[in-house]
Protein backbone atom coordinates (compact mmCIF):
# COMPACT_ATOMS: atom_id res chain seq x y z
CA UNK A 1 0.00 0.00 0.00
CA UNK A 2 1.28 3.51 -0.96
CA UNK A 3 2.47 5.77 1.95
CA UNK A 4 0.85 9.43 1.67
CA UNK A 5 2.06 12.06 3.55
CA UNK A 6 0.42 13.32 6.75
CA UNK A 7 0.88 17.22 6.68
CA UNK A 8 0.35 19.75 4.17
CA UNK A 9 1.85 23.09 4.04
CA UNK A 10 -0.67 25.96 4.90
CA UNK A 11 0.34 29.34 4.75
CA UNK A 12 -1.03 32.23 7.41
CA UNK A 13 -1.39 35.68 7.48
CA UNK A 14 -3.28 36.94 10.18
CA UNK A 15 -4.68 35.51 13.55
CA UNK A 16 -2.77 32.21 13.02
CA UNK A 17 0.61 33.87 13.00
CA UNK A 18 2.63 33.34 15.90
CA UNK A 19 1.31 35.78 18.92
CA UNK A 20 -2.36 35.37 17.43
CA UNK A 21 -5.32 33.95 18.81
CA UNK A 22 -5.59 31.33 16.67
CA UNK A 23 -2.08 30.38 17.02
CA UNK A 24 -2.63 27.57 19.52
CA UNK A 25 -4.19 25.84 16.84
CA UNK A 26 -0.54 25.57 15.01
CA UNK A 27 1.48 24.69 18.44
CA UNK A 28 1.57 20.90 17.14
CA UNK A 29 2.59 22.41 13.87
CA UNK A 30 6.43 22.88 12.63
CA UNK A 31 6.94 26.49 11.42
CA UNK A 32 8.36 26.84 7.99
CA UNK A 33 9.10 30.58 8.12
CA UNK A 34 7.86 33.74 7.04
CA UNK A 35 7.27 33.83 3.77
CA UNK A 36 5.07 36.21 1.04
CA UNK A 37 2.69 35.97 -1.54
CA UNK A 38 3.31 36.09 -5.58
CA UNK A 39 2.19 39.62 -6.25
CA UNK A 40 -1.39 37.80 -6.94
CA UNK A 41 -3.39 39.16 -4.04
CA UNK A 42 -5.14 41.99 -2.60
CA UNK A 43 -5.59 41.93 1.58
CA UNK A 44 -8.81 43.26 3.54
CA UNK A 45 -9.85 44.15 7.10
CA UNK A 46 -12.44 42.41 8.76
CA UNK A 47 -11.64 44.41 11.91
CA UNK A 48 -10.23 41.60 13.92
CA UNK A 49 -8.80 39.30 11.05
CA UNK A 50 -7.46 39.50 7.62
CA UNK A 51 -8.35 38.21 4.22
CA UNK A 52 -6.35 37.27 1.03
CA UNK A 53 -8.43 38.36 -2.27
CA UNK A 54 -7.02 36.67 -5.40
CA UNK A 55 -7.21 39.48 -8.10
CA UNK A 56 -5.93 39.15 -11.97
CA UNK A 57 -3.92 42.29 -11.86
CA UNK A 58 -3.41 45.09 -9.09
CA UNK A 59 -2.23 42.29 -6.64
CA UNK A 60 1.02 42.96 -4.32
CA UNK A 61 3.03 40.58 -2.70
CA UNK A 62 1.52 39.75 1.66
CA UNK A 63 3.57 38.48 4.09
CA UNK A 64 2.82 35.38 6.40
CA UNK A 65 3.85 32.48 7.92
CA UNK A 66 4.12 28.96 6.38
CA UNK A 67 3.57 25.81 8.40
CA UNK A 68 3.66 22.48 7.97
CA UNK A 69 -0.11 21.51 9.60
CA UNK A 70 -0.96 17.86 9.80
CA UNK A 71 -4.48 17.03 8.39
CA UNK A 72 -6.19 16.08 11.48
CA UNK A 73 -5.03 19.32 13.18
CA UNK A 74 -6.08 21.34 10.15
CA UNK A 75 -9.42 19.87 10.02
CA UNK A 76 -9.93 20.07 13.74
CA UNK A 77 -7.87 22.45 15.56
CA UNK A 78 -7.40 25.71 12.49
CA UNK A 79 -10.54 25.70 10.22
CA UNK A 80 -13.21 25.33 12.85
CA UNK A 81 -11.82 28.47 14.12
CA UNK A 82 -12.22 30.24 11.09
CA UNK A 83 -14.19 33.02 10.41
CA UNK A 84 -17.25 32.58 7.78
CA UNK A 85 -16.22 34.88 5.35
CA UNK A 86 -12.65 32.91 4.75
CA UNK A 87 -12.24 29.38 2.91
CA UNK A 88 -9.35 27.45 2.24
CA UNK A 89 -8.26 27.74 -0.81
CA UNK A 90 -4.48 27.33 -2.99
CA UNK A 91 -2.44 30.39 -3.15
CA UNK A 92 1.31 30.69 -4.75
CA UNK A 93 3.82 31.81 -2.59
CA UNK A 94 6.74 34.53 -4.11
CA UNK A 95 8.77 31.57 -4.81
CA UNK A 96 6.37 30.35 -7.15
CA UNK A 97 4.95 27.25 -5.33
CA UNK A 98 1.99 26.50 -4.00
CA UNK A 99 0.29 26.04 -0.71
CA UNK A 100 -2.90 26.24 1.20
CA UNK A 101 -4.31 29.36 2.66
CA UNK A 102 -7.50 30.74 3.59
CA UNK A 103 -9.10 33.26 1.21
CA UNK A 104 -12.21 35.75 1.01
CA UNK A 105 -14.83 34.16 0.09
CA UNK A 106 -16.00 35.37 -3.31
CA UNK A 107 -19.01 37.82 -2.95
CA UNK A 108 -17.37 39.37 0.60
CA UNK A 109 -15.25 42.76 0.65
CA UNK A 110 -13.92 44.47 3.57
CA UNK A 111 -11.09 47.06 4.23
CA UNK A 112 -8.64 47.47 1.44
CA UNK A 113 -4.98 47.07 3.64
CA UNK A 114 -2.81 45.78 0.54
CA UNK A 115 -1.02 48.76 0.96
CA UNK A 116 0.45 47.85 4.38
CA UNK A 117 2.06 44.14 2.92
CA UNK A 118 0.82 42.14 5.84
CA UNK A 119 -1.19 42.21 8.93
CA UNK A 120 1.62 42.57 11.48
CA UNK A 121 2.36 46.04 9.71
CA UNK A 122 -1.44 47.03 9.29
CA UNK A 123 -1.76 46.17 13.40
CA UNK A 124 0.56 48.68 14.34
CA UNK A 125 -0.80 51.25 12.53
CA UNK A 126 -3.68 50.73 15.27
CA UNK A 127 -1.76 50.75 18.13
Amino acid sequence: MESFPQAVRMFVNGQAMRGGSLAPALADAEFLGEVSTAPRYRFHSFGDFPGLVPVAEGGASIAGELYAVDYADLRERLLPGEPPELELSVIELADGSGTCSMVVRAGTAGEDITAHGGWRAYQRTLA
